[in-house]
């Protein structure tokens, strides 16, 4: 069973740069297929799919945030990252790392594991 588990700084100022980590237990990063986003959901607002490394190492992110937006892993540790800049207020959210073999990678509908979801709120 795939476990994934977010972790970050919880608060952040506006402009700042966000690092978020998911580490992943229980399978590999690396296995055949699979794919892992980041999905974030906004006080009072869906879910909204930032982003995703794929098992080969490809990424792909949302045309809205991608001028922003960093995923990249590490094989070793078996962990993937994010990293967006220039935060703002708005960017406050639950951001969760999830995994699986979506049929539309965008689509939120289509990972079958998720972490918990780490809080980042963007306050001064």
């Amino acid at each position: 069973q795939v476990q994934l588990q977010e972790s970050g700084p919880g608060l952040v100022k506006p402009s700042q740069t966000l690092s978020l980590t998911c580490t992943v237990s229980g399978g590999s990063i690396t296995t055949n297929y699979y794919a892992w986003s980041w999905i974030r959901q906004s006080p009072g607002k869906g879910l909204e799919w930032m982003g995703v490394i794929r098992y080969d190492g490809s990424t792909y992110y949302s045309p809205s945030l991608k001028s922003r937006t960093s995923i990249s892993r590490d094989s070793d540790k078996n962990t993937v990252y994010l990293q967006m800049n220039s935060l703002k207020p708005e960017d406050t959210a639950l951001y969760y790392c999830a995994a699986g073999r979506p049929q539309d990678i965008s689509s939120s509908d289509y990972y079958a594991y998720w972490g918990q979801g780490t809080q980042v709120t963007v306050s001064s």
